[in-house]
């Protein structure tokens, strides 16, 4: 091949990786739905199952996570921040009501449209301690169901 035919083929592969990288975070920009489980507190009645709700757009990450103990949904929820780096996505935030408070830190990686998280939430209980382990599933809706943004 010529001089000339490898730089052709340089800006080529450049240009596609560009356009390859610049789809795959317009496709990512959405509201990504899910469950936690959380390991049993000593105050609640069970492993705890509630709705996650992340929202990506460009490299800003916000979620919440509804918290509740034994049959009740409490009125403030988890609320937090995160980063997007490549397919890895890491969230912190924190709870607070009453005596009852906690921080947490969760992680995971994009496969197609779901991300698989993991992580731990430090809750402070009357001076006492605690930390258990959560794990859930956040997914995007089809991308014909995504809003489509305007030209």
């Amino acid at each position: 091949m010529t001089r000339s035919g490898n730089l052709i083929g340089l800006v080529v592969a450049a240009a596609l990786a560009a356009l390859t990288t610049s789809a795959t975070a317009q496709v990512r920009d959405a509201v990504y739905r899910g469950t936690l489980v959380c390991d049993k507190l000593p105050f609640s009645a069970g492993r705890d199952r509630e709705a996650i709700e992340v929202t990506i757009s460009g490299n800003a990450v916000k979620y919440t996570h509804v918290v509740r103990f034994r049959d009740a949904v409490e009125p403030v929820k988890e609320r937090g921040s995160g980063t997007l780096s490549g397919l890895d996505i890491n969230l912190q935030g924190s709870w607070k009501s009453g005596n009852r408070q906690y921080e947490a830190k969760y992680g995971g990686s994009f496969v197609r449209r779901h991300a698989d998280l993991k992580g731990i939430q430090t809750w402070t209980d009357g001076g006492k301690t605690i930390t258990r382990t959560c794990l859930g599933t956040i997914k995007r809706p089809l991308r014909i169901f995504l809003p489509r943004k305007k030209k």
